[in-house]
């Protein structure tokens, strides 16, 4: 029990430390497990689980890939298929046969094992790779490369390792290609069946009301792992593809929304990686002399700097990426929990098969995790605005309402450089933003569709600040996935009444004032009432600008020497430094009566 409860508090404690230092989870989640592992003889994951064990990581892993395969959206071929479809076809293909040859040569193994150890390290690991996107925010070109090719390679990567195994278990050319032909036909069947068949039995179930919303969720992952083990039962590993499929397919559609499905996956996600990479890590010998010998280095590093580096060169020739793009591309292959998983299967099936040089392929891969994990985590982010090919920390706003007040406000941003963008249904105000050369988008923020047509390029901030307190608060929570919720906002309520009964959780910060509602904020523009921007200095400071306008001046927005944006919250307390410029609501004393 001990051991048990203590995995996944040593896993979260590693994502916990991964977050604070900014650094990729999985680095962290594999030190932990190796030193509560074979470093410390704390956790023993083969007698703690025994038998179940690698069912658990299957399983696991299955519902990660589907997790993935929710974030992948046809639409978002449309720009990058071409490099999508190269890398995981001729990109594949190079990975697998550059690994094999180095793997001969570095890591005194036998052809197949060298030819497994490079199937396997096809898979690019998502698992790793999406949260380093999310801090690096590169552009939109890289960001969905790399996903789709990390999500897609996983099943083809473990697909493609279990031919290889056939064929070395086999101990014949003849028998494996055979087993091989037929094993990638029944993949292809079953994984691609089961998976839209799964997909579609939820897309019904939903469509006609079929399940509550409380038992959406966890029917999901039922059929989910139904989809996975009946795959993987009738043929072994096309279970990742049905469950990437399923996923996929069931992004795509627009039937029905997934969204309080993905939220619910994308958490289970978190608490398996870090059980997960925390019990395989904890298996490793800690006296494997893999770990020391100088070929594996050598074999890692040429990994890094020869073979993604061709990958990428070949399956970038004549697309429209940049070169800039391309080189950075050629700077992103952390390997992850599938890569983890299926070399640590593998690893024992071949030495219980009588296959002594097998017992290499779990440390070699562990090794090789480690290492990109930890050279990736640490440069990518640098690198990347070397290349020019990462965003800032994007300052921008989208004002959800256009009204004239708003539309000061966005002018008097903009002045200030800080990219604003408005949405409104009303056609009136948005065609006297467009008047006034704002940039405007006419449509409902309730509408999905209308928030997944918005070029969000830029934008970190979300404001409501509609006339309607309802409106105001629903888009709040509707946007929750596009920002952070700490970067969303609303117009404080004409009464408490109206929010009262929605959870905490759900509500966003409010702007400004708890008595800055609009029907305020109006009362003060109508009446004379200027949108200013007052830059401070060390003679003019926030204390004498507030002592002079205190009571007809509102402060809303503040604006750093650097640029950097502070939308103020009701009751926070501001002290801008010399150098910065605070955006205000002055208005008549009458109006602020």
């Amino acid at each position: 029990m001990l051991e048990l409860g203590s995995i996944l508090a040593i896993g979260m404690a590693a994502h916990w430390l991964a977050w604070r230092i900014r650094l990729p989870s999985i680095f962290f989640l594999l030190l932990a497990g190796f030193i509560a592992g074979p470093l410390l003889g704390f956790i023993h994951p083969d007698e703690l689980l025994g038998d179940a064990l690698f069912p658990i990581v299957s399983l696991s892993v299955a519902i990660i890939l589907f997790e993935g395969g929710l974030s992948l959206d046809i639409k978002e071929l449309k720009k990058i298929g071409r490099v999508v479809r190269n890398l995981v076809t001729i990109g594949a293909l190079t990975t697998w046969v550059a690994a094999t040859v180095l793997g001969l040569l570095l890591l005194d193994v036998s052809f197949g094992i060298a030819a497994l150890l490079g199937a396997i390290l096809i898979v690019t690991g998502p698992t790793v790779i999406i949260p380093m996107l999310r801090n690096i925010r590169p552009t939109a070109n890289i960001a969905n490369a790399v996903k789709w090719e990390g999500i897609v390679n996983d099943p083809t990567g473990a697909i493609l390792a279990v031919l290889v195994f056939d064929v070395v278990v086999a101990g014949g050319v003849a028998g494996g290609i055979v087993a091989a032909a037929s094993g990638v036909s029944k993949a292809v069947v079953f994984g691609g069946g089961f998976g839209l068949l799964g997909a579609g039995l939820i897309v019904v179930l939903l469509k006609r009301f079929l399940v509550p919303d409380f038992l959406q969720s966890p029917l999901t992952l039922a059929v989910v792992l139904a989809v996975f083990t009946l795959s993987d039962v009738l043929s072994k590993e096309s279970g990742l593809l049905a469950v990437t499929v399923m996923g996929s397919a069931l992004a795509s559609q627009k039937m029905v929304s997934v969204r309080h499905i993905v939220e619910f996956k994308e958490n289970l996600r978190v608490l398996l990686i870090a059980g997960l990479f925390v019990l395989l890590a904890a298996r490793l010998p800690i006296d494997e002399p893999t770990y020391r010998d100088g070929g594996a280095l050598l074999f890692m590093a040429a990994l890094i700097l020869v073979v993604r580096p061709l990958t990428i060169a070949v399956s970038t020739w004549r697309t429209d990426l940049t070169w800039r793009e391309r080189v950075f591309l050629g700077f992103m292959a952390p390997r992850g929990i599938v890569a983890a998983a299926v070399a640590s299967v593998f690893s024992i099936e071949l030495v219980d098969a009588g296959i002594a040089d097998g017992a290499k392929v779990a440390p070699v891969m562990f090794m090789v995790i480690v290492g990109t994990v930890a050279l990736y985590g640490l440069t990518a982010g640098p690198v990347a605005k070397l290349l020019g090919v990462a965003k800032p920390n994007p300052q921008g706003v989208l004002i959800l309402g256009a009204s004239r007040l708003m539309r000061e406000v966005a002018h008097t941003l903009s002045k200030h450089h800080v990219h604003v963008m408005l949405l409104d249904s009303n056609w009136r105000n948005v065609a006297a933003a467009r008047q006034g050369g704002l940039k405007v988008q006419y449509g409902n923020a309730l509408s999905e569709h209308a928030i997944e047509e918005l070029d969000l390029d830029g934008i970190g901030y979300f404001v409501a600040g509609t006339p309607n307190d309802q409106t105001n608060l629903l888009a709040t929570i509707h946007v929750g996935e596009l920002f952070q919720r700490s970067r969303v906002f609303r117009l404080s309520p004409e009464e408490e009444s109206e929010t009262s009964d929605v959870p905490k959780h759900l509500q966003a910060r409010v702007l400004f004032d708890v008595t800055a509602t609009f029907a305020d904020l109006q009362k003060r523009f109508d009446n004379d009432g200027k949108i200013t921007s007052t830059d401070l200095t060390d003679d003019f400071t926030y204390e004498a600008f507030m002592g002079r306008h205190r009571d007809i001046a509102r402060p809303l927005f503040v604006i750093s020497p650097a640029g950097a944006l502070t939308i103020i919250e009701a009751g926070q307390q501001l002290n801008p430094k010399p150098g910065a410029t605070v955006v205000s609501l002055v208005s008549s004393p009458e109006a602020a009566s």
